[in-house]
């Protein structure tokens, strides 16, 4: 597996190392050992995740506070998202930026999103399925969320608003200036 550093402090984006021939491929999505090494953190994953999606489906900014903040190495199954984070992490000298990449199942790379940060994605292809792993277990009262299209954040979705799919809940996030904090 490949690690490359993002512009934000502890993100990775992973491309695997993928063997094909005639049958197709195989591949190692996941090596306890190989991921601690390659991100420089110990990280424990005690719960996967899967959600399918249509087109214009956006989820997100999520996170959670406190001592049930999560971090998250999330992949694409089946299709292809815009994923987001944006660092939250009150300390960081990247506060407030977020990173945009394109991950799909033709792709295969996947994005470790630490602690500290808000995470979003938008499903590009007709139908998504989205996979992912967490190092705390999900707590509704921790839960917290920004507004996708906060101005401050000025994240392109890549989409016409108009044509996005939000959940009600979603919809009426708070802007970052206004979020739960983290701790």
């Amino acid at each position: 597996m490949n690690f490359i550093p993002t512009k934000l402090d502890g993100c990775y984006i992973i491309e695997p190392k993928i063997i094909k021939d005639e049958r197709g491929y195989f591949m190692e999505s996941f090596n306890e050992n190989t991921f601690q090494k390659g991100v420089q953190q110990d990280v424990h994953f005690v719960q996967d995740n899967q959600s399918f999606s249509t087109k214009g489906v956006l989820r997100g900014l999520h996170y959670q506070t406190g001592s049930h903040c999560q971090a998250k190495l999330v992949r694409v199954l089946h299709g292809e998202v815009l994923d987001i984070a944006v660092d939250i992490r009150p300390e960081s000298k990247t506060f407030g930026e977020h990173i945009a990449i394109s991950l799909s199942a033709d792709n295969q790379k996947q994005f470790f999103v630490p602690r500290g940060f808000a995470h979003g994605f938008l499903v590009l292809s007709e139908t998504a399925t989205f996979f992912y792993k967490c190092d705390n277990f999900y707590n509704k009262e921790s839960e917290g969320g920004i507004l996708f299209n906060d101005p401050e954040l000025n994240i392109d979705w890549q989409f016409p608003e108009a044509e996005l799919i939000i959940s009600e809940k979603d919809q009426i996030l708070p802007t970052l200036a206004n979020a739960k904090k983290t701790w």
